[in-house]
């Protein structure tokens, strides 16, 4: 792998720890300011990011007015020491995919409530540029497109292994959640897999766990998990 496409699979899976990002628009009421607001998201198979919102919200009549935005994330540090951080920079657009939903869901269920009451859509963020601050002194630009995984098989597997995960191996996902977050708890619930790794909800938090290589395809995946099994075994 290229140190270019090793930084940008560096940045997508930067991305994938975060639930919640700063979103960054033109305000539409002061048009020569910006106009920032954080929002809960996660991320598509490809490693676009997906938030829920209003068509009420400020943001909302920003991104209607001007799909160029900026998403940052970084991590809660009072200090402000240099750990790895990251905005992104695209154009933002309504999704309908009902996968889309259906993953966003399992990461935030009580926003399931919005979609009864109306008025909320998915939109996904297409990345143009993204910077990349890996620590003191190494920053990178890189290619938007570069940023993003391939169409890999193991997306339509998706729920089938979080079906199988969750119904057949809860004590793996607890000894995932032991090993690689130290946390000991009594029940896990793997809630999103994809090509860099996966998401498991535990005692009310998400954490997320990366694979030790792209898993292109189910049985990829299955792989990676059985290793990381042996390692907590170990």
């Amino acid at each position: 792998m290229s140190e270019t496409a090793s930084r940008a699979t560096e940045a997508r899976r930067l991305l994938r720890r975060f639930r919640t990002g700063v979103a960054g628009t033109r305000s539409v009421r002061y048009e020569d300011y910006p106009y920032t607001a954080a929002l809960p998201f996660c991320t598509d198979q490809q490693g676009r990011i997906v938030v829920f919102v209003s068509h009420l919200s400020e943001h909302t009549k920003a991104f209607a007015r001007d799909a160029h935005v900026s998403f940052t994330v970084s991590p809660s540090n009072p200090d402000f020491r240099p750990e790895a951080r990251l905005t992104v920079l695209g154009r933002i657009g309504g999704n309908d995919d009902d996968a889309v939903a259906a993953r966003y869901l399992r990461f935030f269920p009580d926003n399931r409530r919005f979609l009864e009451i109306g008025g909320f859509r998915f939109h996904t963020i297409d990345p143009d540029h993204v910077r990349l601050i890996a620590g003191f002194g190494s920053a990178h630009w890189i290619r938007g497109d570069a940023a993003l995984a391939e169409k890999y098989p193991l997306a339509d597997a998706e729920q089938d292994i979080l079906d199988h995960m969750n119904n057949d191996h809860g004590g793996a996902l607890l000894q995932y959640c032991r090993h690689v977050h130290g946390i000991n708890a009594t029940s896990a619930e793997m809630v999103g897999v994809d090509c860099d790794g996966f998401d498991v909800r535990c005692e009310n938090r998400l954490y997320r766990f990366d694979f030790d290589a792209v898993a292109c395809t189910a049985s990829d995946a299955r792989a990676a998990l059985v290793r990381l099994s042996k390692s907590a075994r170990q």
